[in-house]
């Protein structure tokens, strides 16, 4: 099934989306199918990911809110059935604009405590989120669903992406989806000011990989679907930048000296990595400012 390279945009206020919204109108949404009842669905934004069965539908994540009209035809091809649940993975726009328009179409929205915390801030125009727009279920640390006739396991990441990340697994049909704890073969986003660490995302990512097998489907937050092996490696792309920077800093190096030496990130950058939204160079910088502490 053909597939579309997602646009990501990571926060946004009313005036652009009144500007894009002859971006949006272009957008296709796609689903490849993962297991019998789960689904990813592409558009602009967070990757989709979509359970069917008896007792409803089950959706995570939902992308900008002028795309729900589009993402809602296109899960009724997959079922019938009533609209139940949804979980945000994190806060970002990307993955929670359309909560709104979910809500009015049945939805009850789950997410970490500090994602409806952080949703319920003042807006740029001085406005708030409408209600339907917040999580009406909330978690500390993890939470189970017993949905379609299997368990899916939501545990809380801590200080990954964000500082309110969940990643999902469906036990039965072996499928995780991972938020933007996972930018399959491109680097990541790592979001400082929202709680984000570059320790903590490499943890998010180890805790992902000790709930799977070789035959497990990953939705990632960005790219196409992923396997166990394309997370390992990218595992190892985190592991070995945060050492080379950390040894870097060692050496007294400033976060200058980081941003310019293409050296740190060169394995990397020639398989495609910095060619997405997060480029080699912010890249570096993002992992010298997370691992001084410093967000300036």
């Amino acid at each position: 099934m053909k597939q579309h390279l997602c646009f990501t945009i990571f926060t946004f206020s009313i005036p652009f989306i009144l500007m894009s919204q002859g971006r949006f109108d272009k957008v296709e949404i796609t689903i490849t199918q993962l297991s019998d009842q789960t689904y990813m669905l592409e558009g602009a934004g967070g990757n989709i990911g979509v359970s069917v069965g008896e007792n409803g539908i089950f959706v995570i994540d939902d992308q900008f809110a002028p795309l729900s009209d589009k993402i809602l035809n296109a899960i009724k091809t997959l079922s019938d059935k009533p609209l139940k649940f949804l979980v945000n993975t994190h806060f970002h726009g990307d993955h929670s604009g359309g909560n709104e328009n979910m809500t009015k179409a049945g939805a009850t929205i789950i997410a970490h405590d500090n994602v409806k915390k952080r949703l319920e801030v003042q807006q740029r125009d001085g406005s708030y989120k409408p209600k339907e727009a917040l999580p009406v279920i909330t978690f500390n640390d993890q939470l189970n669903i017993s949905i379609n006739n299997e368990s899916v396991a939501v545990f809380h990441v801590a200080n990954a992406h964000t500082d309110g990340d969940s990643i999902l697994y469906f036990t039965n049909s072996n499928v995780l989806h991972t938020g933007d704890t996972y930018f399959n073969g491109r680097y990541p986003y790592i979001d400082l000011n929202s709680g984000g660490s570059v320790n903590g995302y490499i943890e998010a990512v180890r805790r992902g990989l000790m709930v799977i097998n070789e035959n497990t489907r990953i939705i990632p937050g960005h790219g196409k679907v992923s396997n166990q092996a394309e997370y390992k490696g990218f595992l190892s792309m985190l592991e070995q930048i945060r050492d080379n920077v950390q040894m870097a800093i060692d050496q007294g190096k400033t976060e200058q000296d980081v941003k310019t030496d293409d050296n740190i990130t060169k394995i990397y950058d020639e398989l495609g990595y910095g060619d997405g939204f997060i480029n080699s160079e912010r890249m570096r910088t993002t992992f010298y400012k997370s691992l001084t502490n410093s967000k300036s």
